[in-house]
Order: C-alpha cells, then structure tokens, then sequence
C-alpha cells in the first residue's frame, strides 16, 4: 500500500470507532484514559479532557460531511453551557481546550447563539485568571490557593486561542492582549536556552519576578516531559497565527529541533527504554505539519498507524497521562485521539481549517 492508502485506511478505521462510541457514549462523555484499552463511562462533564469527545466528532464531520456528526456534535453544547454557566470545575486555564473544541467549533458550523454565550462567558472567565503583574494566566485551582499562585504549565498555550478568538468576536482587545502577554511569558522563561522546555514555571504574584521552573509530569524538573515539548510546537506556532509575532514561530521552531522526529518519544525525553507516549507524538504531528515539517511529521504518523493504534474503544493505545503518579501508563487517552484525528485531518483534508 502506498502511504496515501495507507493513511486512508488509517481514517476509515478511525471513523468505525468513533461511530461504535456514538453509540456508546452519545452525548456523555467517556473518561480521560482507557483501562485496558477501553474508555469507561465518565460520571459526568468535568475535568479537562471532555471537549476532546465533541472534537472528534466534529473531525468526523469534516472527514464525511455526514449529517449525523453535525448534529451529535451540536448535542453536547447544551452540557457545556450548563457548566461555565453553574461554575462546574471551571477553576481551570483548560477552558480554553473545553471551549474551542465544544462550543466555539459548534457555533461556527451552526451559528447557535447559546454555543457562543458558552465560549464567551468561558474566555471571561479565563482572562480572570491573569496574574497581575507577572501577566501569566494561573493554571490551576482556586486564585487564592497559595500553592498555585504564579504557576503556569506548557499546555496553556493551547488555551490561548480561545482569548484570541474573544477578541476577534467581540472587538474588545483585553482578551488578545492578555493572550500575548500570558505567551510572551513562556517564550522567555518556559522555553529553555537549548529549545528544551519545563513543565510548569512560577511567577511572584506580587512582585512579577520569574521564579523557578518545575515538572509536575515529568522525569524531573530538569528533565523535558515529550508531552510538554508536543504542546510548545504546536502552542508557540497557534500563538504566532493569532499575532504575527515572527519570536513565536521561532520558538515553536526551536521546540521542533529538540524533539525527536524519528519516532513516538518516550514519554520523557531525558529518558531511554520507557513506556513512549502516543499522545505526545499525536499533538507533535499536527505541529510539525503547521510548521511544514511533513517529512518528519510523515515518520512519526507513520508509527502511529502501523504500531499504535487501538484494539479497543481508543483510536490509540500506549500513551502516558501522569507517569509519576501512575495514573493512565500505557492507555489510551482522550487527547491523544483528538490530535491523532486531527493529524490524519491535516494530511487527507490538505485546505482543512482546524479550530484553533
């Protein structure tokens, strides 16, 4: 089979098991791992992968056109505005991931207003985040916790595009502004000298002074988490669409040199003979692919279709969620899916436009 084959197939296997947990899942929501290869049944929508679920339905729809996605799809903005609007674990900087993906998404298919209210009333409450003067947007948990003040992860710049998106809807700058700031940020502090990342990195909430940068995912706080280094490509690359800003595309650049376009990393790259993570080669792909880095992002896909794709309820298998607390090793995750989708989107759908 030639690669173009094979990538096609790799799409109808994908879709045949999306279409397996419509019916299993429908509008609820499966959980952040497999167990075995198979996602249980969430208790309800909290937590921060759960948009992953509409993503890939709405994925689906653009693979097909099927009707049936648009409309399973649609169905989950009504969970999603139920929760920003009761404050349902939304103590979080993922609201960018649960709402670009939910409602934002839906509201551009469909132009439902209720989609909108939901994305919007979600930016508001990710821009009262910002960490006054560092101008970070705190991570997790409640402002006032003493342990989490100052902290902000990798992953946030992933989040950013739902401020950038307020903006652009709304005309009011603050969102945009906060955005940039909050990427300047980790651009001179988050991303290391030698294109190597940290996890997580503080600020002094009063002063604005950088502090430290820790992991709270990886090997070690010197150490660089793949997954981490997956959401810089692909994050500082998202950041630099949105502003134009020539030193964001750099740095997701210098995030592509560090990591290892040969295969599925290990899921953390200071570290050899390790369980690999499939979900950080995933995000990594569809970076490497914005950046136009397809023959390295051809080779890591590659491996993902040939070698880890799932018997199970998961389109992949052998990922890592937390591997120091041992929770979802070698599973499959609800991201890694969404991003995998999304790659063989990128490859098969070459004028498609991702909802970022």
């Amino acid at each position: 089979m030639t690669a173009i084959d094979v990538t096609a197939a790799a799409v109808t296997a994908a879709l045949s098991i999306i279409d397996a947990n419509l019916a299993e899942f429908g509008d609820r929501y499966p959980d952040d791992t497999t167990v075995g290869d198979r996602y249980p049944m969430r208790a309800a929508n909290t937590g921060w992968t759960t948009s992953f679920w509409p993503g890939m339905i709405w994925l689906a729809h653009d693979l097909t056109g099927d009707e049936r996605y648009l409309a399973a799809g649609t169905d989950h903005v009504r969970s999603f505005a139920s929760r920003v609007a009761d404050r349902v674990d939304v103590d979080t900087h993922d609201l960018g991931f649960l709402y670009t993906l939910s409602c934002v998404t839906a509201y551009r298919r469909t132009g439902e207003k209720r989609a909108k209210q939901a994305a919007l009333a979600a930016a508001d409450h990710l821009l009262a985040r910002v960490l006054e003067p560092a101008g970070i947007i705190q991570a997790w948990g409640d402002l006032r916790d003493p342990a989490q003040r100052g902290r902000t992860i990798i992953d946030s710049l992933m989040n950013t595009p739902l401020l950038f998106w307020a903006s652009a809807e709304t005309g009011d700058p603050r969102y945009a502004d906060a955005a940039r700031r909050h990427a300047e940020q980790l651009r001179d502090h988050i991303l290391r000298p030698d294109g190597s990342t940290f996890h997580t990195f503080y600020w002094d909430p009063v002063s604005g002074e950088p502090l430290r940068g820790e992991t709270e995912q990886g090997h070690a706080d010197d150490s660089c988490w793949a997954r981490g280094q997956a959401w810089g490509i692909y994050g500082f690359y998202l950041n630099y669409r949105h502003t134009g800003d020539a030193s964001f595309l750099a740095a997701a650049q210098r995030c592509a040199d560090h990591f290892p376009a040969d295969d599925v990393p290990y899921w953390d790259l200071s570290l050899v003979d390790v369980e690999r993570d499939s979900s950080a080669a995933a995000i990594a792909v569809c970076g490497l692919l914005a950046l136009g880095r397809r023959d390295a992002a051809g080779t890591v896909l590659g491996s993902l279709i040939s070698d880890y794709t799932s018997p199970g309820n998961a389109l992949l298998r052998h990922g890592v969620y937390d591997k120091p607390k041992g929770i979802g090793v070698d599973e499959g995750t609800l991201w890694g899916d969404y991003f995998y989708l999304e790659a063989l989107t990128r490859v098969t759908r070459p004028d498609w436009t991702d909802p970022w």
